[in-house]
């Protein structure tokens, strides 16, 4: 048993929140202690992703800081997750690194061994191993509070988006069992969470013994205590109309979907093997829509990718207009190592063609954004209470309501888990403002 104190940083999506969980179970039944000062740890680990370049920066200039922070001192520094998966050998051997310890998304039980063998004899430690079965049924993540709890109902991906790293670096798809993810649910509930988010690559590929991601989402909904249920992220490929009556007409799963459109361009789409058309994605939004005319439907664009044209550009900009999207998250298209397009597609449309693309969607983005938002003024929106001030002022806190957007309002005497009525009074592109309604 160890008295070691750990740090932890974690970097990307919510599935690397939800593995940190993972990791600090693990260390903490070893008895290694975790501490929220990278100053005071023996070791710390950085929770990596590796989807896109800048990523990989942040975590290359982070580990440069903390060597040169400690000056000398002992401290053992690893590397998880994907980028651990992704670039083994390049962490491991370049000197300026100095990594002691590389540890991929399928071995996390493995840590407390692998940093005795480090420690005790020296050695750099690695264990990047892609399982077929490991689902982390039996540990229970360790959280740190907050008012929505991750879950993590399947692992990988077996969809190889040619631009994505995930199926080599977090291998293929596996899902937990309906009665384990339920079972956990019931655990949050005592310890007083009443939101969820299901988490999975591709959450509408969930399959376990005959049963579907629309049986589990109204079962987990059916859990005392939980208030609310989401889910992230399902792909546009396979979303059964099974799914869609659960989302219309269940109260508790939220009426948002963060549907991926990745491009306009069918020609784009094919060469990305996003598997879908342009006219069979803008088919799904209006079945999406005809079960719930004012769902929130999110998405994600990258612009640039190789051999894009400006006409398939213009495509994008056509089903950005057309859809109407509440919010999108818009990227570069950067060359990811080891996957198809890296193979395949030289990286051809120039850094100043990609930002003048990435520019005009913001724009075109942020108009609708701030036309969608100003319809809610005037609706008394039920909010969960996030955060207890914002950024901004700490007279105000921050929440979220039905449709996943920010809503921010004056504090009074309301705490982070409470729901609240907001009366909205106002809008951003990207928050509600307003004021709670007091019920007599």
């Amino acid at each position: 048993m160890s008295t070691k104190k750990v740090y932890i940083e974690t970097y990307g999506c919510q599935m690397n929140e939800y593995d940190t969980e993972l990791v600090r179970a693990v260390l903490q039944k070893e008895n290694y202690t975790l501490v929220e000062n990278e100053s005071e740890a023996d070791i710390v680990m950085l929770n990596t992703c590796s989807v896109r370049e800048n990523a990989n920066r942040k975590v290359y200039n982070r580990i440069h800081t903390l060597r040169r922070e400690r000056n000398g001192q002992p401290v053992m520094i690893g590397v998880l997750g994907c980028m651990a998966s992704n670039f083994r050998q390049k962490l491991l051997e370049n000197r300026n690194f100095n990594i002691d310890f590389v540890i991929g998304p399928d071995s996390y039980k493995r840590l407390p061994q692998l940093l005795k063998a480090a420690e005790t004899r020296g050695e750099k430690a690695y264990d990047v191993t892609l399982s077929e079965f490991e689902d982390y049924a039996d540990v229970y993540p360790s959280r740190q509070g907050g008012v929505n709890a991750w879950i993590a109902v399947m692992r990988g991906c077996n969809n190889f988006c040619t631009f994505c790293v995930v199926p080599y670096t977090r291998g293929r798809e596996r899902s937990r069992s309906p009665l384990n993810i339920i079972e956990e649910v019931r655990r949050l509930v005592d310890e007083g969470y009443q939101q969820v988010t299901l988490l999975g690559q591709n959450v509408n590929s969930y399959h376990h013994q005959g049963k579907d991601f629309a049986y589990l989402l109204e079962r987990v909904s059916r859990v005392k205590g939980i208030e609310r249920v989401r889910f992230t992220s399902p792909h546009p490929k396979d979303f059964p109309h099974e799914l869609l009556h659960v989302v219309a007409e269940n109260p508790k799963v939220c009426k948002h979907i963060h549907l991926p459109l990745q491009a306009g361009s069918s020609r784009i789409l094919n060469s990305m093997n996003r598997t879908y058309t342009k006219e069979e994605y803008l088919k799904l939004v209006d079945d999406i829509r005809q079960h719930y005319p004012r769902i929130v439907i999110t998405t994600d664009v990258i612009v640039g990718f190789p051999t894009e044209t400006d006409e398939e550009f213009a495509e994008t900009h056509e089903v950005m207009e057309k859809v109407q999207f509440d919010a999108a998250f818009i990227f570069k298209y950067s060359e990811r190592k080891g996957t198809i397009a890296a193979r395949k597609y030289p990286d051809d449309v120039s850094a100043e063609k990609k930002k003048e693309r990435i520019v005009r969607l913001n724009e075109l983005q942020n108009s609708i954004s701030l036309r969608k938002n100003q319809a809610h003024i005037g609706e008394v929106q039920w909010v969960l209470i996030e955060e207890e001030s914002t950024r901004k002022s700490l007279l105000d806190v921050q929440g979220r309501n039905d449709g996943n957007k920010i809503v921010i309002f004056p504090r009074d005497s309301h705490r982070k888990g409470d729901f609240v009525d907001v009366l909205i009074q106002g809008a951003t592109p990207h928050v509600l403002r307003g004021k709670v309604v007091e019920h007599s």
